[in-house]
């Protein structure tokens, strides 16, 4: 662990051009990949939590993890009337730190899942690691980007390097379908996992 006693460590796939979502925010089945599934939710079952927006939270039941939901449609913090395990959290009336001692989260990952706003927020907390997965077959013109700056025309490896972080090894995680996964991590000569 850091100094703060938990890490934040983000996750996404992306398309060869940098989406994590089609132009009306759903992931296409030329985005999803079984390895990097399979690594996700491995990674999630080890989370203390996990860090989603609004509409993601609906879309996907909670499989029972504790979750810290973005969303303008509170004033701060409030609980989940339909989820007892999760929290909504708007960041523009309540600091991170907040959220995450209301969740009673001390120690453990804080695993990112994005959407584009979600991955921009925690760029200004600061990622302690970032599970990079990219799908080089696969473009999404128009699509929903991994960070805001990615639409002004940066990388999300442009982003994660200017942000502080570091890649480690590239690895080829199906070769089949071209997927790779790249862990950026803080610090000087951090490695991947």
């Amino acid at each position: 662990m850091n100094h703060r006693g938990y890490r934040i460590e983000g996750f996404a796939i992306v398309s060869a051009d940098g989406m994590i979502a089609d132009a009306d925010g759903a992931m296409p089945p030329a985005l999803r990949n079984e390895a990097d599934w399979r690594y996700f939710q491995a990674a999630l079952d080890r989370a203390a939590v996990i860090v989603l927006g609004r509409l993601a939270h609906h879309r996907h039941a909670n499989a029972g993890r504790r979750r810290l939901v973005l969303t303008r449609s509170v004033a701060a913090l409030a609980p989940d009337p339909a989820d007892p395990r999760a929290l909504l959290w708007n960041p523009a009336g309540a600091p991170f730190e907040m959220a995450r001692l209301t969740l009673g989260i001390r120690q453990g990952v804080v695993a990112v899942t994005g959407g584009t706003e979600v991955f921009d927020v925690f760029l200004g907390i600061g990622y302690d690691a970032f599970h990079l997965s990219r799908a080089t077959r696969c473009r999404l013109p128009g699509g929903r980007p991994a960070f805001a700056a990615v639409a002004a025309g940066a990388t999300p490896e442009d982003v994660l390097r200017a942000s502080g972080l570091h890649a480690g090894p590239l690895r080829l995680i199906d070769p089949a379908a071209g997927v790779t996964l790249t862990v950026w991590q803080r610090g000087e000569g951090a490695a991947g996992t």
